[in-house]
Protein backbone atom coordinates (compact mmCIF):
# COMPACT_ATOMS: atom_id res chain seq x y z
CA UNK A 1 0.00 0.00 0.00
CA UNK A 2 2.89 2.39 0.83
CA UNK A 3 4.36 1.96 -2.66
CA UNK A 4 1.05 2.73 -4.35
CA UNK A 5 0.57 5.90 -2.29
CA UNK A 6 4.08 7.12 -3.05
CA UNK A 7 3.49 6.49 -6.79
CA UNK A 8 0.13 8.27 -6.52
CA UNK A 9 1.68 11.34 -4.83
CA UNK A 10 4.61 11.26 -7.25
CA UNK A 11 2.21 11.18 -10.22
CA UNK A 12 0.09 13.90 -8.63
CA UNK A 13 3.08 16.19 -8.07
CA UNK A 14 4.34 15.49 -11.60
CA UNK A 15 0.99 16.62 -13.01
CA UNK A 16 0.58 19.56 -10.60
CA UNK A 17 3.65 21.43 -11.78
CA UNK A 18 2.59 21.66 -15.47
CA UNK A 19 -1.01 22.43 -14.45
CA UNK A 20 0.15 25.32 -12.27
CA UNK A 21 2.30 26.57 -15.14
CA UNK A 22 -0.69 26.46 -17.50
CA UNK A 23 -2.84 28.37 -15.02
CA UNK A 24 -0.18 31.02 -14.56
CA UNK A 25 0.38 31.38 -18.30
CA UNK A 26 -3.37 31.71 -18.81
CA UNK A 27 -3.41 34.57 -16.37
CA UNK A 28 -0.47 36.21 -18.08
CA UNK A 29 -2.05 35.83 -21.54
CA UNK A 30 -5.10 37.83 -20.54
CA UNK A 31 -3.34 40.96 -21.73
CA UNK A 32 -1.88 43.72 -19.70
CA UNK A 33 -3.07 43.82 -16.14
CA UNK A 34 -5.30 46.79 -15.54
CA UNK A 35 -3.67 49.43 -13.44
CA UNK A 36 -5.53 51.52 -10.95
CA UNK A 37 -6.82 54.70 -12.52
CA UNK A 38 -4.68 57.56 -11.48
CA UNK A 39 -6.30 59.93 -9.04
CA UNK A 40 -7.62 63.06 -10.67
CA UNK A 41 -5.23 65.94 -10.40
CA UNK A 42 -6.15 68.20 -7.53
CA UNK A 43 -6.61 71.75 -8.68
CA UNK A 44 -4.09 74.06 -7.07
CA UNK A 45 -5.44 76.27 -4.33
CA UNK A 46 -6.49 79.69 -5.52
CA UNK A 47 -5.13 82.33 -3.18
CA UNK A 48 -7.77 84.32 -1.34
CA UNK A 49 -8.06 87.98 -2.27
CA UNK A 50 -8.49 88.67 1.47
CA UNK A 51 -5.68 87.74 3.85
CA UNK A 52 -6.41 86.32 7.31
CA UNK A 53 -4.63 89.28 8.92
CA UNK A 54 -7.12 91.65 7.31
CA UNK A 55 -10.12 90.21 9.15
CA UNK A 56 -8.57 89.68 12.57
CA UNK A 57 -9.74 92.02 15.27
CA UNK A 58 -12.85 93.03 17.16
CA UNK A 59 -16.15 93.10 15.28
CA UNK A 60 -19.75 94.00 16.00
CA UNK A 61 -21.98 91.31 14.50
CA UNK A 62 -25.62 91.24 13.43
CA UNK A 63 -27.56 89.39 10.72
CA UNK A 64 -30.48 89.92 8.36
CA UNK A 65 -32.73 87.76 6.20
CA UNK A 66 -34.14 90.44 3.87
CA UNK A 67 -31.83 92.58 1.74
CA UNK A 68 -33.90 95.66 2.70
CA UNK A 69 -32.67 95.23 6.29
CA UNK A 70 -28.98 95.58 5.47
CA UNK A 71 -28.56 99.26 6.49
CA UNK A 72 -30.45 98.75 9.77
CA UNK A 73 -28.44 95.58 10.45
CA UNK A 74 -25.14 97.39 9.87
CA UNK A 75 -26.16 99.95 12.53
CA UNK A 76 -27.14 97.11 14.88
CA UNK A 77 -23.76 95.44 14.31
CA UNK A 78 -21.96 98.71 15.13
CA UNK A 79 -23.87 98.80 18.44
CA UNK A 80 -22.63 95.27 19.24
CA UNK A 81 -19.08 96.56 19.68
CA UNK A 82 -19.92 96.72 23.39
CA UNK A 83 -19.71 92.92 23.24
CA UNK A 84 -17.52 92.30 20.18
CA UNK A 85 -16.85 89.10 18.35
CA UNK A 86 -13.09 88.61 18.28
CA UNK A 87 -11.53 87.03 15.21
CA UNK A 88 -7.99 86.03 16.07
CA UNK A 89 -5.11 84.54 14.13
CA UNK A 90 -4.88 80.77 14.22
CA UNK A 91 -1.67 78.90 15.06
CA UNK A 92 -1.07 77.91 11.41
CA UNK A 93 -2.10 81.10 9.62
CA UNK A 94 -5.88 80.78 9.54
CA UNK A 95 -8.47 82.66 11.56
CA UNK A 96 -10.13 81.54 14.77
CA UNK A 97 -13.91 81.48 14.30
CA UNK A 98 -16.93 79.32 15.05
CA UNK A 99 -18.58 77.05 12.50
CA UNK A 100 -22.37 77.07 12.30
CA UNK A 101 -24.03 75.24 15.20
CA UNK A 102 -20.71 74.81 17.02
CA UNK A 103 -19.57 76.22 20.33
CA UNK A 104 -15.97 75.25 19.59
CA UNK A 105 -13.58 77.91 18.37
CA UNK A 106 -11.74 76.47 15.34
CA UNK A 107 -9.06 77.56 12.95
CA UNK A 108 -10.61 78.27 9.57
CA UNK A 109 -8.92 79.17 6.30
CA UNK A 110 -9.36 81.98 3.85
CA UNK A 111 -9.97 80.17 0.55
CA UNK A 112 -9.99 81.72 -2.89
CA UNK A 113 -12.22 80.48 -5.68
CA UNK A 114 -12.88 81.14 -9.33
CA UNK A 115 -14.53 84.45 -10.09
CA UNK A 116 -12.45 86.28 -7.47
CA UNK A 117 -14.62 84.80 -4.69
CA UNK A 118 -13.46 84.27 -1.10
CA UNK A 119 -14.67 81.68 1.40
CA UNK A 120 -13.93 81.10 5.08
CA UNK A 121 -14.08 77.48 6.22
CA UNK A 122 -12.31 74.29 7.28
CA UNK A 123 -8.97 73.75 5.53
CA UNK A 124 -9.76 70.12 4.74
CA UNK A 125 -12.62 71.09 2.43
CA UNK A 126 -12.45 72.83 -0.95
CA UNK A 127 -13.62 76.41 -1.34
CA UNK A 128 -17.40 76.62 -1.41
CA UNK A 129 -17.99 73.52 0.75
CA UNK A 130 -21.29 73.43 2.69
CA UNK A 131 -19.78 74.59 6.01
CA UNK A 132 -18.03 77.55 4.38
CA UNK A 133 -19.13 81.17 4.50
CA UNK A 134 -18.71 83.24 1.39
CA UNK A 135 -17.39 86.74 1.90
CA UNK A 136 -19.96 88.70 -0.12
CA UNK A 137 -18.25 92.04 0.44
CA UNK A 138 -15.32 93.41 2.41
CA UNK A 139 -13.96 96.94 2.50
CA UNK A 140 -11.76 96.68 5.61
CA UNK A 141 -14.42 98.26 7.81
CA UNK A 142 -17.51 96.16 6.99
CA UNK A 143 -17.52 92.46 6.06
CA UNK A 144 -20.66 90.70 4.86
CA UNK A 145 -20.77 86.91 4.78
CA UNK A 146 -23.34 84.26 4.02
CA UNK A 147 -23.27 80.50 4.61
CA UNK A 148 -22.97 78.35 1.50
CA UNK A 149 -25.40 75.69 2.76
CA UNK A 150 -28.94 76.99 2.06
CA UNK A 151 -30.37 75.39 5.20
CA UNK A 152 -27.73 77.00 7.44
CA UNK A 153 -28.13 80.31 5.60
CA UNK A 154 -31.88 80.10 6.15
CA UNK A 155 -31.34 79.87 9.91
CA UNK A 156 -28.52 82.37 10.35
CA UNK A 157 -29.14 84.81 7.50
CA UNK A 158 -26.53 87.12 6.05
CA UNK A 159 -23.96 88.23 8.63
CA UNK A 160 -22.75 91.81 8.86
CA UNK A 161 -19.47 92.40 10.69
CA UNK A 162 -18.56 96.01 11.50
CA UNK A 163 -15.03 96.65 12.71
CA UNK A 164 -14.98 98.06 16.22
CA UNK A 165 -12.89 101.13 17.00
CA UNK A 166 -9.62 100.39 18.80
CA UNK A 167 -9.92 100.33 22.56
CA UNK A 168 -9.20 103.68 24.19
Amino acid sequence: MGIRLSRYFGLLSALAAPAAGLLLSACASQGPTPTMASAPAVAPDIPSKIRAEEITGRWGLAAYHKADDRVRTEAAARNQCKQPVVIGMGPTGGVMMYLADSSKLEELRMKGAAGNRTFIGPAAEPAGAPQDREVVSFDGRVMITRYVDPEIHGRYGTSVYVRCAPRA
